[in-house]
């Protein structure tokens, strides 16, 4: 196991998305503006609802944010796939913060489900994400979990095996 932090600020989540945090080669966040997230308040590889690990994030919402002048023009939204990105940058950060080697990339997901938006007049939207499983085998680093996004406390996302890899190539 890695020697990271429990907490990460916005500089720390930038020095993710220029490659610093984990090393080269490794799991990484994008950049703004696709970066979905301003800190990270707590991960664990044991913590969580199955004890396979957590991770907790915030991301304050702005009427100035780059979506909302474009989806859709007169009626602003966040795009639901823009939640649900932040969810696998999230999962991805995690395998990377265990000290697991790779480069992440989403698998995929097995449910979804939508039931609210983020409008402009939000203030802030907290993920939470539970592992199902982490696994790291001499062929497979993967983490399988669970999710949701609330907006200003109220949960809009939920989110069922979500899978992000880590691979070295």
């Amino acid at each position: 196991m890695a020697d990271y932090p429990t907490s990460f600020d916005k500089e720390d989540l930038l020095k993710c998305a220029r490659g610093e945090l984990f090393g080269p080669g490794n799991a990484q966040l994008p950049a703004p503006p696709m970066l979905m997230m301003d800190r990270i308040t707590d991960v664990s590889a044991d913590g969580g609802a199955h004890g396979k690990g957590h991770i907790t994030a915030e991301f304050d919402i702005t009427p100035d944010l780059w979506f909302f002048e474009c989806h859709f023009p007169g009626n602003p939204i966040m795009p639901g796939c823009l939640g649900l990105d932040g969810l696998w940058q999230l999962t991805g950060f995690n395998l990377g913060w265990r000290g697991w080697q790779g480069r992440g990339y989403a698998l995929g997901v097995g449910e979804v489900k939508l039931t609210g938006m983020v409008r402009p007049e939000r203030k802030m939207l907290t993920y939470k994400i539970d592992f199902t499983k982490a696994i790291q085998t001499r062929r497979l680093t993967m983490g399988v979990a669970d999710g949701i996004v609330e907006a200003d406390g109220e949960v809009i996302y939920q989110v069922k095996d979500m899978k992000v890899a880590l691979s070295e190539s």
